[in-house]
């Protein structure tokens, strides 16, 4: 199948109608403006990475689990472990943040100084049993052999998905605590022990603390990036520009051998 520009969800900076940037977006823009600029402007989109089914599986498994012990209104076994005084929140929207609808959006907030709608699909929040402060809550799955951390730079990603998380709620007028968690789901290699069809995990759970000052001032950026003609340079770390260039000296290359 030939690969096509995209035609719908393009940023028309003419139009008055709010347009949605999703936390993961947001993220494209600050690895790569130039990435960001092609695909929300012009449609001319990364290639897809497969889907993580088996990630996605155990999110589905731990929000099910949560939400037993919501309906209860009691605290997690795994909360009490941790010695956190709180319990998994509800609210008559959590479905919609979580997208449990589909409609790929999620929680949002329209910026109205810029006209962007800032939205990500959240995986849990969790409420103290003191006060009405909110913690954000994301789940992560993985398979290592140490102790899971929050230590490595494509790990960066994740906290600024949680201050992203942060920043919108706060938006919409909850008290959010600066305090967020990671929910980490380690598989297991069981020492070369049988399969026996089963993956087992260990769960833990690690705190962090977010600093979302930075969101505000990349949304303005973000504004003026679209509403210019003209694509802002590449990342020098982007790998997906760099095979462009590489391509793109490859077919002019190829070109010039056959006049």
């Amino acid at each position: 199948m030939a690969l096509q520009k995209r035609r719908s969800n393009l940023y028309n900076p003419d139009s008055p109608v709010p347009f949605n940037v999703s936390r993961s977006k947001i993220d494209m823009f600050l690895e790569c403006p130039h990435c960001f600029y092609l695909d929300r402007r012009l449609g001319i989109s990364r290639p897809d990475m497969p889907g993580w089914s088996l990630n996605s599986a155990v999110d589905a498994l731990l929000k099910n689990e949560f939400d037993q012990f919501r309906e209860q209104k009691k605290p997690h076994t795994l909360m009490a472990k941790y010695g956190l005084d709180a319990i998994p929140f509800w609210h008559p929207d959590l479905y919609i943040w979580r997208d449990d609808v589909n409609r790929k959006v999620g929680a949002s907030f329209l910026h109205k100084k810029t006209n962007l709608n800032i939205c990500g699909i959240i995986d849990d929040i969790w409420k103290s049993t003191k006060s009405d402060e909110l913690y954000i809550v994301d789940y992560k799955s993985t398979s290592t052999n140490g102790e899971v951390s929050l230590d490595g730079e494509y790990k960066e990603g994740y906290k600024r998905q949680m201050e992203v998380y942060q920043w919108i709620f706060r938006q919409l007028g909850f008290e959010v605590s600066s305090t967020g968690y990671f929910v980490y789901a380690n598989g297991l290699k069981n020492d070369g022990k049988t399969f026996n069809d089963k993956l087992e995990f260990k769960t833990t759970i690690l705190p962090y603390v977010g600093k979302p000052d930075w969101v505000e001032k990349t949304i303005t950026a973000i504004k003026k990036c679209l509403d210019s003609d003209d694509a802002p340079d590449s990342s020098q770390k982007c790998q997906h520009c760099a095979y462009r260039r590489l391509i793109l000296g490859e077919s002019l290359k190829n070109q010039s051998s056959l006049i």
